[in-house]
């Protein structure tokens, strides 16, 4: 029974308990109905607060729901044991929302996390092509005070260097080459030319400078050969 069914029940009771009371002509039963009746009353005016209540709580609700906007998780943590790959999300107050508001999906190469209605905001999170394959029926998350818990159960026991394949390769890609019979002085320039290429304005003067110096100390030193 709803509180709506609840408040008409008692709304019909006391009716019928007034009825009653202006029938009943011996005091003590009088008394007897009026305990009732304020017992009632008392009732009544509790469940009528209780819906007035529950009625706030569903338009904020509501409110929420429709003013919520979706944000990506861009920073988390990782770490392994033998059986897990585990990720840290930071959330905070994350414990204090309904546990059906965190939800995680898992394939074999990935997982996604979406956490819905926190401050306001839904927040979402997709890791995609994962260095090696997980079990992702054993995978399931784990909510904590202010953080969201990933664990990814591995199918094999084996170390990860990285949380995914791109990454191992983006960090395979800037190992330095160690081809034995290149020239040093070639790898050097190599060097430069990429801290260069990838610096900001002030690490390209220096270069220019510290290069601008080196050229002309060698020609300083050819031109006393020449002497």
């Amino acid at each position: 029974m709803d509180l709506t069914e609840q408040i008409s029940q008692l709304e019909a009771d006391l009716k019928e308990l007034s009825c009653l009371l202006e029938k009943a002509e011996r005091k003590r039963v009088q008394d007897l109905l009026k305990q009732e009746q304020k017992k009632m009353e008392k009732e009544l005016s509790a469940k009528r607060h209780q819906k007035e209540q529950q009625a706030i709580r569903e338009a904020d609700r509501s409110t929420a729901s429709k003013a919520a906007y979706t944000v990506k998780i861009t920073s988390y943590a990782w770490d392994q044991s033998d059986k897990f790959v585990k990720i840290y999300l930071a959330l905070k107050d994350v414990h204090k929302i309904p546990a059906e508001n965190v939800e995680v999906n898992f394939t074999e190469r990935s997982f996604s996390v979406l956490v819905k209605d926190l401050d306001g905001k839904n927040h979402q999170m997709t890791v995609l092509n994962l260095l090696y394959a997980i079990n992702e029926k054993d995978s399931y998350k784990k909510i904590k005070t202010d953080m969201v818990l990933i664990m990814c159960k591995k199918q094999v026991t084996k170390k990860w260097d990285c949380l995914t394949a791109v990454e191992k390769q983006s960090k395979e890609k800037d190992k330095p080459s160690m081809d034995e019979n290149a020239d040093p002085s070639e790898g050097l320039m190599n060097m430069l030319k990429k801290i260069y290429d990838e610096g900001d304005d002030e690490m390209k003067r220096t270069i220019n400078k510290a290069w601008s110096e080196s050229q002309e100390k060698k020609m300083r030193g050819e031109d006393m050969m020449d002497l």
